[in-house]
Parts: C-alpha cells; structure tokens; sequence
C-alpha cells in the first residue's frame, strides 16, 4: 500500500503548501470581485467583468499546476537553460514587437487579451540560476562563477529596463537572497543593499557625499572580511590627505578647474589601480571584489540622472514624492494617499463585503490589480490582513521548509529563488499601499487580478512543490 501510495501522481505532495495557495487564490477572486461589481450591470456574470475573468485566468492556473505536476522532476533540470533562452527571446520579442501599457513596453496583446513575458522570464530565471549554482564544480567564492550568476540575473533585467518596466526588472534583485543563502560573505551581501539605498539617496545627496558614503561602505566591508583594520584606515587617510594636497596644488595652479570631489574621485581611481595589482599577486580575492564593486557602483550612481530622465514623467514624480522632494496630494501623492485613506478605514474588523466606500466609488485607482490590498485593508479590516499577510508568509516559510529538505541543490536554490521573488513582490506591493515603499506597479501573487501573474506565479511554485514531491516520494519508497 506504501508502495502504491510513492508512485501516485500526487504521492509526496506538500498539501499544506496547496492548501495555503488555494486559500491565497480564493482571498484574491473575492477581493477582485468586491473591487470591480458593479450593481447597475444587467448580468452580473457577463466575461467583461474582472472577476469573472479572473476566474477563467483560476481554472488555466490550476490545469498549468496540474501538468507541472504531472511531469518528471528532471524535466525542468534538463530543460532550465533552454527555457532561459526562450524567456530571453520572449523579453527582446516584446521590446521589439510588444504593446505600450502604462509606459512600458511589455505586454503582447491578442485581441481583448494581454501576455506579460516578464513574468514567465522570472520562472526561467529562476531555473537557469539553480541549474548554474547545481553544477558540481560551482564555488560561490570563486568570482568567475559569481560572474556567470550575476550575467544570467543582469541580462533579463536589463532588457526589462530597457522595456520601461523597472518595477518587475528589480523583483530579479531578490536573488542576492538565494546567493546568502548558498554562502556568500554576508560582507558583500550589505554594501550592495547600501549601495542600491545610495541609489534611492541619489536625489537627495551631493556627489562628493556620495563618494565618501561609497567609500566608507567597501572599505569597511572590506575590513570586516579580511579583519585588517589598521591598513585600511591608514589607506582611507592616505586618501584624504591626498586628495586635499592636490586639491591645493590645483587652486594654486589653475583655480577653479577641479573641485575637493574631483580631486578625490581622480585619487582615488588611480589608487585603485595600485590596489588592483598589489591584490592580484598576494592572491586577495576579497580586495578585488570589492574594488570591483567600488567601480561597478561609481559607475552606476555616475549614471543616475541618465537612468532618471528615461524614467516616464509619472515614474519620476513617484520617486520625487516618495523621497519627500515634491508633495501633489492630488497627483504623484493621490494614489497612495487614497490607499492609505482606504486602509485606515476598515478598522479592526473592516466595513464588510462590498461596503468600501473607497474602492465602490473608484477613489483608489487600480484597486483590482497593484492595490488590490486596499481592498483586504478597507473591506476585511486589520483583522482580515492580517490573515492574508500571514497566509503569505506561511508559503513564504514552507516554501523554505522544502528548499531545507532537497536532497539535490537545483531543488533547493529552486526553492529559495521562489521564496526570494514571492517575499519581495509582498514585501514591495503591502509596503507601497501604506506609502513605505515608491509605487513600482508590481502585483501581490495570487492576489492581483491578470493571467499572466496568476498562472506564471502558479507554476512558480508548482515547480517548486513538484521538486519536493520527488524528494518526499524517494524517501517513501526507501521506507
């Protein structure tokens, strides 16, 4: 009876995590259909309402489950570089071919119906990040293999900039998760969460703050890695007193031509090619990767304003508004204010089904898709998000739980890679309807209403759950 129970098509599946998705699901189809009813319609289940759409985009999420379930394990191992290669032709096909929706070009359209690819491109990512870090001779601390997983997260992301879609193109940063996870120096892990902070700071911060701030973040991870603290703070000094020297001298010579931040940045770069070398022959990793990241970052913060200008003038009055540099309460501000306003009006309990008088009379735009929590937040209370914020996390934990169990690493960076994108879309779309996080236009999983979130994210996971299913059903049949 063991026997025939292993070799089941559902034999090994985890039910709790099924049961916490359908749960999920069904929270979202009632928040979508409280959100879009309208009761001046003469046939309330006509298709051209979002709820009842969204329950055809249910059914076609299920029945991609079920065939995800359905096939071997070592299909998706095989096929993870191919399906990388696919969802990259997908992000260049729309980019080339797609339809403009709300500024970015991202979506094929068929008719009345729209694909998103980016969302199937994170599935394909996923994979071909497992299949890269599998591989029996992968060492996280060799920095050409952390090259190689830093090439298959940038080049998807940076089509997806290239889309005008940067809310989706940042989820793929939730993967420096998945590097922690699988081992790398917790030192390297802070200065870029810094450094993507100075970013956001860009706006606020002079350059030569920028530099010192830039400076100070990869010198002391740095330090904290090799724990040599002397040398490094001599350096920095060394720097400093350079730097004014020849901030002096320029004054003296030509006044006016080069400022304190020149003459630093100047110093410091050419330093770093003494750094380079002298790192190279005493074979110091540590210093090379963070000279590395010291440029790779300069760099990147040099080219904020370019970023910025190609950002759609609503993007950028986003960012403005968030940062507190430009305050429209009935423009950048009215979305996230309305949210707010919907959320704290629900209570401990909330007004009730279809009793939002936020959301029925269309204060709060998009309370469908990206803030469909005001929704949860105005109609079922606190009490009600808190139930569906904590369903979110419990598959968040499961989903962890299994990558803990996999007996083969792909399963288990797998299954941290799906945690890592499910934490932060939550983390980013909550965080952005209670005004915590810049509006991105992200969905929450298995919440928002769209096709092409729900069944992307559905197989998502099922990958997932097929993965631990093998592991399970080996140690069934072993029993």
């Amino acid at each position: 009876m063991t026997a025939d129970r292993a070799n089941g098509i559902f034999a090994g599946i985890d039910r709790v995590a099924i049961l916490l998705y359908v749960s999920i699901v069904l929270a979202g189809c009632l928040s979508i259909f409280s959100a879009s009813y309208d009761e001046t319609s003469a046939d309330p289940f006509a298709f051209s309402h979002f709820y009842m759409k969204q329950l055809v985009w249910v059914g076609l999420a299920w029945g991609a489950g079920l065939i995800v379930l359905l096939l071997d394990e070592r299909f998706y191992h095989m096929f993870a570089y191919p399906a990388y290669f696919a969802g990259i032709c997908l992000l260049l096909g729309t980019l080339a071919f797609g339809s403009t929706v709300h500024g970015a070009k991202a979506w094929f359209k068929f008719g009345s119906f729209a694909v998103q690819p980016v969302e199937f491109a994170k599935i394909a990512t996923a994979l071909a990040v497992a299949r890269i870090m599998s591989n029996y001779t992968f060492s996280i601390g060799r920095i050409s293999d952390l090259a190689k997983v830093g090439a298959i997260i940038c080049l998807p992301l940076l089509i997806i900039i290239l889309q005008n879609d940067t809310g989706s193109g940042v989820v793929l940063c939730s993967f420096l998760f998945v590097l922690y996870r699988e081992g790398l120096n917790k030192w390297l892990c802070i200065p870029l969460l810094l450094i993507a902070a100075l970013f956001v700071t860009s706006f606020l911060l002079s350059p030569l703050t920028l530099l010192v701030l830039l400076m100070l973040v990869c010198t002391f991870s740095e330090i904290m890695m090799s724990g040599q603290w002397r040398s490094r703070i001599v350096y920095l000094a060394a720097l400093a007193l350079a730097a004014a020297l020849l901030f002096v001298v320029m004054a003296l010579l030509t006044p006016g031509t080069m400022s304190f931040y020149h003459c630093l940045l100047t110093v410091t770069l050419a330093s770093l090619i003494v750094v380079a070398v002298y790192a190279y022959r005493q074979n110091l990793p540590n210093i090379l990767v963070t000279a590395g990241l010291f440029v790779c970052s300069l760099a990147f913060l040099a080219s904020t304003d370019y970023l910025f200008e190609k950002l759609q003038p609503h993007q950028q009055k986003r960012i403005h508004s968030f940062l507190g540099i430009i305050s429209e309460p009935s423009g950048a501000d009215y979305n996230v204010n309305q949210s707010k306003i919907a959320i704290g009006s629900g209570g401990l309990t909330g007004k009730g089904l279809l009793q939002g008088t936020q959301i029925k009379y269309g204060f709060v735009p998009e309370n469908h898709t990206d803030f469909i929590f005001c929704t949860v937040g105005e109609e079922w209370g606190f009490i009600g998000t808190t139930v569906v914020l904590s369903l979110l996390c419990l598959l968040i934990l499961r989903l962890m739980r299994m990558g803990e169990r996999q007996e083969e690493p792909f399963g288990r960076i797998y299954c941290y890679c799906v945690a890592a994108i499910l934490l932060f879309h939550v983390l980013v779309n909550v965080g952005m309807t209670i005004g915590l996080m810049p509006v991105m236009g992200i969905p929450l999983p298995f919440m928002s209403y769209g096709g092409s979130s729900l069944i992307a994210f559905t197989i998502l996971l099922f990958i997932a759950i097929r993965l631990d299913a093998s592991t399970r059903q080996f140690s069934l049949d072993n029993f």
